[in-house]
Formats: structure tokens, C-alpha cells, sequence
């Protein structure tokens, strides 16, 4: 697949009410891995699906909810009202398990991705005392991450952080990448070949964001201007955000591909 700036910048398709305004589809991607989806529901609304032969993860972005699962019930979950206003609550939940969310204050919204695996890892709910907070960079290439399925967490393949970059700020910045599984000779893992979805929420939310994605030989090299629910696909090479001034820029990252060690955000 060759990919550039119209394949890579997936608008938001959200008209305001309830359903799906983000979705990522692997085989649409050209990739192995991800898939997500955010979607939004109305007091009393419900969504149920089954996570097949995948490990799943739903982030509570804003609002509460039940998350009645064939493994275990979450009631009541979630405070924050939006991504700008506290941290995250999700449910990890492995593959053969049935599940229902239920929307329980007037709306909430949920990104959720999830991942082809042969194994199984114990569901999870994961709160906010659970997500390390990290202050990475330094001036404007400062930016605040949260971990909520890092590196090291009892899955298979998913990691999952949110980060914000302040206005004006660069972000996962310097440019690196993880396209490529290198191991020193105590085999060590260097580098790890991952696929990467970049959710984007912008406060205030007319605001905007840009994200260059490119590679060492330029056969992808593209400049993408991501607004507020936008999804960003970075199928490798190396990725930096700016956050326009006036507006701080909020990612949800979706990573997945060979076991992973910590990653620049």
C-alpha cells in the first residue's frame, strides 16, 4: 500500500449525535493489527459486541458508564467530562468475551481498539491511580504523558497512552520511529516494529494540530493537518506533532506489533 496524506489523515465523521464518529479498519490500513473505533451514547443508550479472537481495550474519553462483561461487571465508571478535565478509566478485556456498555450520564464517549491474538490475559479495569503520569521533553517540546495499557502490562500486544501537548509545543518529538525489530547481542530489544494510530482531541476544538509522518528513503513523506476527533496512521517511519498556538492538543495512542519496549510519545 502507498501510503500518503489523503490515507493517512482519517476525518472525524462525527454530525454531532450519538453512534460512531472515528473508526481505523486494519485491512483498510494495510496493516495486521489495529483497529479502533470511538463512539459516542446518550443516557440509556447501549452498545454490545463481542471481542472474537481479539484483546480489546475501551477508553472511557469523557462521561460514565456500565460495562457489563461475560467476565465481570464495571458499573458506574469514568468521571472525567472530557479529556482535558482529569484522567482515564478503560476495561482490558481479552478475546472470547461478551460485552455491553451502557451509557449512565447524559453522554459518554469511548475509543476502543482492538487487536488480533492466540492468547489469553486476564480483564482488567484500569482507574486512574493506575496510569503513571510522566513529564517528558522540556520546553516547547515539553508534553504530558498517560500510561494506561504500557509496556510490561498482562496482554499480548496492545499499548495504549494518552499524551498533551500545550499550545505551541512539538510533541513525540524528537522524530524517532519503531518500524523496524532490532536486538543488541544480549537480545535486548532496541527498536520494535509497531503499528501506530494517532486519536486527536483539540481544546478549544476548532483548533488543530500538524503531524509530519515520513520515512529514511521519503517513499512516505506527509503532512497532515489533524482536527478535533481526527485519527492520524503511522504504518512506520518517524511522526512529530505541533500543537497550534492558542490550543492544547490531546492524543490517544493505539500501538501494537511484537512485544514493545518503552516508546517515545
Amino acid at each position: 500500500m502507498q501510503y500518503n496524506a489523503q490515507n493517512m489523515l482519517i476525518r472525524s465523521q462525527d454530525t454531532g449525535g450519538s453512534g460512531v464518529f472515528a473508526k481505523v479498519n486494519a485491512a483498510q490500513a494495510g496493516w495486521d493489527y489495529l483497529n479502533m473505533a470511538a463512539i459516542r451514547l446518550l443516557r440509556g443508550e447501549k452498545f454490545a459486541d463481542k471481542t472474537g479472537d481479539h484483546e480489546h481495550v475501551s477508553v472511557i474519553l469523557g462521561g460514565r458508564c456500565n460495562v457489563r462483561t461475560s467476565k465481570g461487571d464495571y458499573l458506574n465508571i469514568g468521571r472525567r467530562p472530557d479529556v482535558f478535565s482529569g484522567m482515564p478509566y478503560a476495561v482490558y478485556l481479552p478475546r472470547g468475551t461478551d460485552f455491553e456498555i451502557e451509557a449512565v450520564s447524559e453522554t459518554v464517549e469511548i475509543a476502543s481498539c482492538w487487536v488480533a491474538t492466540d492468547q489469553d490475559h486476564p480483564p482488567k479495569l484500569i482507574r486512574p491511580p493506575d496510569c503513571a503520569v510522566e513529564l517528558r521533553g522540556g520546553g516547547n517540546a515539553s508534553r504530558q504523558i498517560n500510561s494506561i495499557i504500557p509496556p510490561g502490562f498482562d496482554c499480548h500486544r496492545l499499548v495504549c497512552v494518552e499524551v498533551y501537548t500545550p499550545s505551541g509545543n512539538w510533541s513525540s518529538y524528537p522524530p524517532h520511529k519503531h518500524d523496524v525489530h532490532r536486538e543488541d547481542a544480549n537480545g535486548k530489544v532496541l527498536e520494535a516494529d509497531l503499528e501506530e494510530i494517532y486519536f486527536y482531541k483539540i481544546d478549544p476544538p476548532n483548533g488543530f494540530a500538524y503531524q509530519r509522518v515520513y520515512n529514511d528513503s521519503r517513499s512516505i513523506d506527509a503532512v497532515m493537518m489533524a482536527q478535533n476527533n481526527d485519527a492520524v496512521l503511522v504504518p512506520e517511519g518517524y511522526h512529530p506533532v505541533v500543537s497550534a498556538h492558542g490550543f492544547t492538543t490531546y492524543y490517544l495512542n493505539f500501538l501494537a506489533g511484537r512485544r514493545s519496549p518503552p516508546t517515545r510519545m
